[in-house]
């Protein structure tokens, strides 16, 4: 039985939406017409307060901390062509140390997210370094190791001082600063939207310049793009800092958003998560990261619900799990939408237009 090559599966979903500035970030006009319709949306509470209620709101921000996080693989994944099973790791490195230094040196949560993809980024570059003898499946188990690893190291005994071992770090909410007139899960999702538009402009920017075209090229053909001169084992060591710096930031946020962090929050199956975001999303492609971020939320949180409804109102003799669920899902989706979700609504535009 023959197994496929991560990084060339990366490139096959990359040729079926193509990495030009339309690809990367589509019409820059509907980018700022769907990023004023997210701004909002808060606004539209006090109006309609039954269907933008605070907890979809959260909901909404949670999507958003997922997108960063699905990115931040996707630059690793789909733009640069290193297959990772451990970007869970990096995103509880980027929760426990935002929370540890709410919690200890009460910092306030706005200073945080420099320190927290600083921080981020040198435990990504140093991991990226024995890395670089490790291709496809090799590098795959290796990251599948650290994402074992650093939820059972966040219980040593050594460390509950810091990390408060198996039951964690309980922390507060981030409340609207300057006495603005906002709930505090309004202010979060303005504060995760500030983050989101910033971290997603900065990638596009990043992928249509010079060190985009190299990452890609590495991807692509990593011979090929030694021998252009690219110095392929520095574009990948910094490729894997950046891409945990964002994942990072994204357990940030979420520190702040959920007000707790333990170390079984951080278990292997988060990794999957975003791998699995990634793919349904669309590999190589900036707005995937954003529909993987919003599937990997949806699913998690609707697939209880959904095997309710299959047995009890449908009245089919099954009791599916959750996780059942979240496989036929997936499953439907792969045979549907092969290069993601991201990547079949490109080709039926392109069949439309036909």
């Amino acid at each position: 039985m023959s197994t496929a090559n991560p990084a060339d599966a990366a490139t096959a979903s990359a040729a079926a939406v193509p990495a030009s500035p339309a690809a990367l970030g589509a019409d820059r006009r509907w980018v700022w017409i769907v990023v004023a319709i997210a701004a909002l949306l808060p606004l539209l509470q006090f109006v309609m307060p039954n269907v933008i209620s605070d907890y979809r709101l959260f909901l909404m921000s949670t999507m958003m901390i997922a997108a960063i996080a699905v990115l931040g693989l996707n630059l690793l994944t789909g733009f640069n062509g290193q297959i990772s099973l451990g970007h869970g790791a990096f995103y509880a490195v980027g929760a426990y140390t935002a929370a540890i230094l709410m919690d200890k040196l009460d910092l306030p949560y706005w200073t945080l997210l420099p320190i927290v993809a600083a921080v981020c980024f040198v435990v990504g570059f140093l991991f990226g370094l024995p890395a670089l003898r490790l291709e496809g499946h090799y590098l795959a188990l290796a990251t599948f190791a650290l994402a074992l690893a650093v939820p059972q190291m966040l219980k040593y005994k050594w460390l509950e001082g810091l990390t408060g071992g198996v039951q964690g770090i309980v922390l507060l909410k981030p409340e609207a600063p300057f006495g603005l007139p906002l709930s505090e899960d309004q202010w979060l999702y303005y504060y995760c939207l500030i983050v989101t538009v910033l971290l997603f402009w900065g990638a596009w920017n990043m992928l249509r310049g010079r060190s985009g075209r190299a990452m890609m090229a590495i991807r692509d053909h990593h011979m090929a793009a030694d021998t252009m001169g690219i110095d392929t084992a520095r574009y990948k060591t910094v490729t894997f800092g950046i891409s945990a710096a964002y994942t990072g930031i994204a357990g940030a946020l979420s520190a702040s958003a959920i007000a707790f962090v333990a170390p079984d929050s951080f278990g292997f199956f988060l990794s999957i998560s975003l791998l699995i975001g990634l793919v349904v999303g669309g590999v190589a492609s900036l707005p995937g990261s954003i529909i993987g971020g919003i599937f990997t939320v949806l699913v998690q949180n609707s697939a209880q619900a959904l095997s309710n409804f299959v047995k009890n109102d449908i009245g089919l003799p099954y009791d599916l799990s959750p996780y059942s669920v979240y496989g036929i899902l997936l499953l439907v989706l792969m045979y549907v939408m092969p290069t993601g979700i991201a990547g079949g609504v490109v080709l039926a535009w392109r069949r439309l237009r036909r």
